[in-house]
């Protein structure tokens, strides 16, 4: 008797639950829209200063993709060094939160992660971390026939921007990436 209420109980408990999690995929679709421009496959050389003050060069690729029926960018970048081992390689899910109704960039790279402020622009993107009291780095996106340029700058209170990292990308192809080669049922 005893594990018939048991069993009833989850039942209920899973029925009850079960509109939290069910949900049609692209919801978000139309607030998504505005960073289209990020799609596809980029190349390009990325420039700057890594730990320590040392520079670095590498030629980095992007591959930005879609998922959840548009809700999410799915986003990976890889630096290749001239030897061709990977110098660099981040991952990160852009988008909208409804709760705070704003836009999110979460990021993983080296062992870090983060959920940062990121704002489309008419030409692109903005997205920022913050770096210590009254600092952030902040990253620029501009987007133009095919071309990503991307300013990154550590920005602190009462000085100049410094630039500590420059992308310069061409647009070589559309993306199936993330979503070519999903499970099937």
């Amino acid at each position: 008797m005893l594990k018939t209420v048991l069993a009833a109980g989850a039942l209920i408990a899973a029925a009850i639950a079960m509109p939290a999690f069910a949900g049609e995929a692209g919801v978000n679709a139309a607030a998504m829209a505005k960073f289209d421009a990020m799609k596809g496959v980029w190349k390009g050389e990325a420039k700057g200063t890594g730990p320590g003050g040392v520079p670095f060069n590498v030629t980095q690729t992007e591959r930005i993709g879609p998922l959840l029926g548009g809700d999410v960018l799915v986003v990976e970048g890889t630096g290749y060094l001239a030897d061709g081992k990977i110098g660099f390689n981040a991952f990160g899910v852009i988008s909208w939160n409804t709760q705070t109704q704003g836009y999110e960039f979460r990021t993983y790279n080296a062992g870090r992660s983060g959920t940062f402020k990121m704002t489309p622009t008419d030409t692109g993107a903005v997205w920022e971390i913050p770096a210590g009291p009254n600092a952030n780095i902040v990253s620029t996106i501009t987007i133009k026939d095919g071309t990503w340029h991307e300013v990154q700058q550590y920005v602190t209170q009462g000085q100049p921007a410094r630039t500590v990292v420059e992308m310069n990308l061409k647009r070589v192809g559309d993306s199936e990436w993330p979503a070519a080669g999903a499970v099937k049922p």
